[in-house]
């Protein structure tokens, strides 16, 4: 069974769950999930294939997440910057001064932020299922929910599927805790995809286990919000991204269709765009999967 050190460590004024796997001396891997999702959405059978290949691997629950201290974004809103900054707490708090870090959706825009305005703290970027994070997706998103066709010079908006998702989301009931369960499972259900296998069992048995250490399940909503929040420095250019970098991207990823992650791999000079058949957004839910993205980012971090 698969045991890590647990610990808490602080950013300014949050302290961050962290849980610490492999040996010390061994290369790190900083693992960075996406957006209202804690350090568990990486499976255990990722980490243990990564510290198998010779690698100390560091997942975390975000602010707002798991077991991390919840913010009153009310009185003391948060942006991409500060995310980044926790990540970096992270690494200190481990006395890591340099990882390869590898970030899903709005963990890849983190590992972004890092590799620009940081990039002595990374070895290596591995970017899945993420979009430049320079890219503004509300006007695409807006004029596909209004029934508008998409702008010449904008990325994609999510699938229609996803967007019809949305709007019966928003009208399911949630009076109950499993009625909010159930709507988180559907949720999973239509990131992973139309194409592979969704393992629904194993989505039930991940919500069921966030719900159960959450000190606060609807604080992770705040991430939408900072997600709203477009300062400068998100705009910087990713040319000046010097780390090597792997862009991880599903082919039937419904949220950012594949053209995200061609568009982001462009932007980063030298970066390598893996487009992999059928995945979704979220490739843990898909059997097999796992098992294929440890392997790619075994390959690049070596």
């Amino acid at each position: 069974m698969l045991t890590g050190e647990k610990k808490f460590v602080r950013s300014g004024q949050v302290r961050l769950w962290t849980e610490r796997f492999g040996h010390p001396g061994d290369p790190s891997v900083l693992l960075i999930m996406g957006t209202s999702t804690p350090g568990i959405g990486w499976p255990d059978e990722l980490v243990e294939a990564l510290v198998d290949s010779g690698r100390q691997v560091i997942r975390f629950d975000h602010r707002d997440t798991g077991r991390s201290d919840c913010v009153d974004f009310t009185t003391h809103p948060y942006a991409l910057a500060d995310l980044a900054a926790d990540a970096t707490a992270v690494l200190d708090g481990h006395g890591v001064a340099a990882a390869h870090l590898v970030g899903s959706s709005l963990g890849a825009a983190i590992g972004q932020w890092l590799a620009v305005h940081r990039p002595a703290r990374v070895r290596t970027l591995t970017a899945m299922a993420s979009s430049p994070m320079g890219n503004n997706p509300g006007p695409a998103w807006a004029r596909a929910m209004a029934g508008q066709p998409a702008a010449v010079d904008e990325l994609p908006p999510p699938t229609a599927r996803f967007l019809h998702h949305l709007v019966a989301s928003a009208h399911a009931p949630r009076t109950t805790v499993a009625e909010r369960m159930e709507a988180d499972v559907q949720t999973w259900r239509v990131l992973n995809g139309e194409v592979l296998p969704f393992d629904e069992a194993a989505a039930r048995r991940f919500v069921e286990r966030c719900y159960a250490r959450a000190t606060d399940i609807a604080a992770a909503a705040n991430h939408n919000l900072a997600g709203q929040r477009w300062d400068d420095d998100r705009r910087a250019s990713l040319s000046a991204v010097t780390a090597s970098t792997l862009v991880l991207h599903g082919s039937a990823d419904p949220l950012f269709p594949p053209a995200h992650g061609e568009a982001l791999a462009a932007q980063i000079p030298g970066a390598h765009l893996e487009i992999v058949p059928g995945m979704g957004h979220h490739p843990f839910f898909s059997p097999g999967l796992t098992e294929r993205i440890a392997g790619s980012i075994i390959r690049h971090t070596t």
